[in-house]
Order: structure tokens, then sequence, then C-alpha cells
């Protein structure tokens, strides 16, 4: 029997705000590089008497976040306590949303080799995140900086049907997310997690069968080899006659496998109502278009058009747009219209990345602008240097923030391009090696490119190779004519 998955997906992803949800208290994105409890008041330990107060950025966050997701706005949602007892939840509950979200039935288009799957967005709603739990030998230490981040949960229905669709879905999704300025998308500081509920089904059947959750995925390969790794494991119970129940699942990095947690909640075991301590929150039109026209160029749309307006190829323009900076210093570069938009694609992606690879610095850290970098291709294109003495002062110019011609110029990088002095040289490679010089002229013609790189160790790489492989040629076949002369 064939069987096919059915698989969900909960991300749950920090938003980006100066502020806890329901307090005052500073955010830092990576809260375990703090002291412990230092980043805490009275409202997010939830000591007696204190009330919460909405942080209105990250509603307004989540908010462009459903918009961005195709989302529908109910005009009036509401928060409500969500009851459930663990050690890091100072209030033994949590504030979340449930029956009216912020965001519902939208849907993201995701592109899987190739095609493009429509995945449905069953809610995307706002929530405080938990604080950490810290195992030390046999006693347990709670941290409380995090309790009380917002964090936006965006729920889909069980639409995908594979790892590779539930990955693909995933990194579109922080995509969007880091677009819109509502998470870093720094995975390794876990600022995005994952859950995912994954069952299967013969195909053809429409029945809905027990699936196991797989909670706090944290990379997008512990994503992709988990829910893989539970199709094969459940098809296979099938096969052998048993059967899948619903339970909550943990994920094994290190062996490779799921394991089981618990028994699966159910909505009605978290006793989901209404947060008395804060009133319901009205979502007029006015603020809701205002935020619209806030919204970016969102990546599927910006790749398209870097396609269509600057001819580049489907893998350049994912690169490109893949981290909305890079993009937006592309389009910089682009716009000073002093080079080619593929050229500076080409610079970017494989030059510029492989600096950041080999510093470790992200683009906004390196000290070159794109006028910067747009001056040095020109230096290139323009025949003042070589492709490799341009990207050894790339290198330079990343490390000090030097201008390409100054360095140019200092070092004496420039090629070699006076025919005459050009002229002198080949003349001096020739009569240096004329055992070679007399391969050539008795045919064997691939010789010429054994002599053009002694004419370039000559003068130490900087003559330019457009002008000497004419001007060789043109010297060995004077030579060849000087020589049926004589005969």
């Amino acid at each position: 029997m064939e069987y096919e998955a059915l698989i969900g997906l909960e991300v749950h992803a920090q938003i980006h705000t100066r502020s806890k949800m329901f307090c005052a208290c500073p955010v830092m994105e990576d809260t375990g590089d703090l002291p412990p409890n230092t980043y805490v008041c009275p409202v997010c330990t939830a000591m007696p008497g204190t009330l919460p107060v909405i942080n209105r950025r990250a509603v307004e966050l989540t908010l462009m976040t459903g918009l961005a997701l195709n989302c529908e706005i109910p005009p009036v949602t509401f928060f409500a306590r969500k009851s459930y007892f663990y050690p890091d939840l100072p209030k033994g509950y949590q504030i979340s949303q449930h029956h009216l979200p912020l965001a519902v039935n939208g849907y993201l288009d995701v592109r899987v080799d190739g095609q493009t799957r429509r995945i449905r967005i069953n809610n995307v709603h706002l929530e405080e995140d938990t604080g950490k739990l810290y195992h030390v030998g046999n006693v347990t230490l709670v941290d409380f900086n995090r309790a009380g981040v917002p964090l936006i949960e965006i729920v889909t229905e069980p639409d995908m049907r594979s790892a590779e669709e539930v990955r693909a879905y995933a990194e579109q999704l922080r995509e969007i997310l880091v677009y819109l300025g509502v998470n870093s998308g720094d995975m390794e500081k876990g600022v995005m997690r994952f859950e995912a509920s994954v069952s299967v089904r013969p195909v053809g059947s429409d029945v809905l069968n027990p699936r196991h959750e797989i909670k706090n995925l944290n990379s997008f390969r512990a994503l992709y080899r988990a829910v893989a790794y539970e199709i094969a494991h459940q098809i296979e119970v099938l096969q052998n006659g048993g059967r899948v129940v619903q339970q909550t699942m943990g994920w094994d990095e290190g062996r490779g496998v799921t394991y089981v947690q618990r028994s699966k909640e159910y909505a009605e075991d978290y006793r989901y109502f209404p947060e008395p301590d804060l009133p319901p929150l009205e979502v007029n039109r006015e603020w809701l278009e205002e935020l619209r026209r806030q919204l970016p160029e969102l990546p599927a749309v910006r790749r398209e058009r870097f396609i269509r307006e600057y001819g580049l190829g489907a893998y350049e323009a994912d690169l490109l747009v893949a981290d909305r900076a890079v993009a937006d210093y592309y389009e910089a570069a682009v716009r000073l219209g002093k080079v080619g938009p593929k050229t500076i694609a080409n610079w970017i992606t494989v030059d510029l990345f492989r600096v950041m690879k080999e510093t470790g610095r992200g683009l906004a850290e390196l000290p070159l602008s794109p006028q910067a970098l747009v001056d040095l291709i020109a230096l290139v294109e323009g025949g003042v240097i070589n492709l490799n003495t341009g990207r050894e002062v790339l290198d330079e110019m990343t490390a000090t923030g030097r201008e390409a011609r100054a360095i140019v110029e200092e070092k004496g990088l420039a090629q070699i391009s006076d025919e005459e002095a050009l002229l002198q040289v080949i003349e001096q490679v020739l009569d240096e090696n004329p055992t070679q010089v007399a391969q050539y002229l008795g045919g064997k013609e691939q010789v010429a490119g054994w002599l053009m790189g002694q004419v370039m160790k000559a003068t130490q790489g900087k003559a330019n190779p457009q002008r000497v492989r004419p001007l060789l040629v043109e010297a060995l076949e004077a030579r060849r004519r000087s020589l049926a002369k004589v005969e």
C-alpha cells in the first residue's frame, strides 16, 4: 500500500521589539548571554497585584505579518489565558490568543523543485515567551530573562506532503519575517523555533489519522531530518500492522530519531478563557491600511523583478533576495549606473560573499559602500587592473575601508596596457625561450598559452591579458615571416 504524509507546521518567532510583550523590560535577542534574571520586573515575573499592558509595536508587526501572508484581519481580537504549569512559566499560565487571533485564513505560495505549492495559513497570533531552564547536575535553575518576550506564532493547515516542502515553507517564511523586521532570522540564537505535526494515510484516503507533534526544532536541518524520519517511521509502523497514537515527540539530533515526550494535549486541556486583565483589541481600518502601506516589497515579488528587470538567473536572484540587506545593497549599486547589473550580481554573490564567509562579518559590518564596490568593478571592467588583482584589492578594501584607486596607485597594481612596453617584454620572453618558439612555428600553436604565461610572470601579473594575446601572436607570426624570407 502506498502512503502519503500530511504535515502542518507551527513557527514560533521572537518579535524584534525594544520591550517585552506586557511590560517595559528591554528585550535582548540572545538572552542566554545575559546575567540570569536581570532583565525582569514585577510584571513579567507575575508578582501579585501587577497588570499587563499590550506592546503596540508587537501587535503592528504581527498584523503586518498577517497582511504579508494574505490573511484576513478580524476587526476585534482578544488575548486569552492558556493554563498549564511549567517551572519557567512565572504566572502558571501564558497570555496567548486562541478563539480570535490577529490574522486568519491566509496562505503562502512555496516553490519546490520548480513547482509552486500553496500552503494555507490557519492563523497568525501573538503571545509571550516562557523563561528558560538550566539543568546543572541534580539541580534545575530558572532564568526569567526571556519570560514575557513577544512571540509570533504562525500555524499552517496540514497541507505539506514532504520534508522538502516543509523546509521550503520554513525558509521562505523566515525570509518574509526578516524583510518585515519582525525577526532577525538568526537561527543560532534560537529566535525561531518549529513544531511539526506529522501523520500519514493511504494515498486516496481523506481520513486525518492521529499525528505526532515534534517540538522545539531550532534549525532547518533538524526540521527536515525530523519530519523525514517521522514519515518513514509512521509508514513502517502501519505496514507492520501497528497503529500511531497522538503524542508529543522530541528530536534526538545525535541519533537522528524522534522520541516520546508525553501524550498530546488538546485545546481543552489548556482551559483557555479571555484574559480578564486586558480589554478586547480593536483593529480599525485606518490603522490597518497604514500598516499595509508600510509593507516592503516581499521576497517573492522582488525575486521575480530582479529576473525581469536586471536579466538575472533564478539562482543569482535567489542569492541576492535571501537577505534584504544584500538585496538593498545590490540595488543601490545598480542605481549608480556605472556597471551592468549582472556584473555587480556576480561580484556580490561570488567575491563579496567569499569575503563575508572568510571574515565572519555581515554586510553591514564591512566598510564597503555600494559606490566603493562599483568603483572597484569599473577599474576591472576598464582594464586598469585584472580580475585577480581586483579580488586582492577587494580584500584590502574590506579590511581597511580604503578606496580602490588609492590602493591600486599606492601599490602600483595597474595593468600594463602600453603597447610599446608590452612588446618589449614579449620580445624578451621569445628570445629567452627559443625551443617553445620553434614548437609554435612548427605548428604546435597551443604553446602560445605557455608563452603568454611567461609574459604575465615577467610583468608580475600586471600585463593586460587582453592586450598581450594579440601582440604575442603578432610577434610570433612576424618571426614566422622572417624565417620564411631567410629560407
